[in-house]
């Protein structure tokens, strides 16, 4: 499953992320992963949280970021959460090219919660970004 926070920049985005991690955090029987462009929430996640800056990785566009969400299920089974800061920081700001690779996430992603962050304002956001509201 697939969910967007959505928001201009400066909305709160991030501050309802984290909340949504803690909730996982607590709620989960498996592991929660929480994946940011640089270290903005190195401080606020509690130590048992994954915690990945996706710029060790080298991911620059959709297909990469797709690619390493598989990796990571297909390496870790007992992954129930993964969290997304920056979308658009991490895989370009073409809107039509994320929708298309949240589609093939969500294809993946049967068992797994993912939540992604999208600078954006929604009322610009195409069709197949609209049903991950």
């Amino acid at each position: 499953m697939v969910k967007i926070i959505a928001g201009k920049k400066g909305a709160g985005k991030t501050k309802i992320l984290i909340e949504a991690i803690h909730k996982a955090e607590k709620e989960s029987k498996g592991n929660v992963v929480a994946i940011q462009y640089g270290s903005s929430l190195n401080v606020d996640i509690y130590h048992k949280i994954r915690l990945i800056n996706i710029e060790d990785y080298k991911i620059n566009d959709y297909d990469d970021m797709y690619g390493f969400v598989a990796g990571m299920l297909a390496s870790n089974y007992d992954i129930t959460d993964i969290f997304v800061d920056g979308t658009l920081r991490i895989v370009g700001r073409d809107l039509e090219q994320v929708s298309k690779m949240l589609d093939r996430i969500a294809l993946i992603t049967e068992n797994v919660t993912v939540t992604v962050t999208i600078s954006a304002d929604p009322a610009d956001y195409p069709e197949g970004l609209k049903k991950y509201l």
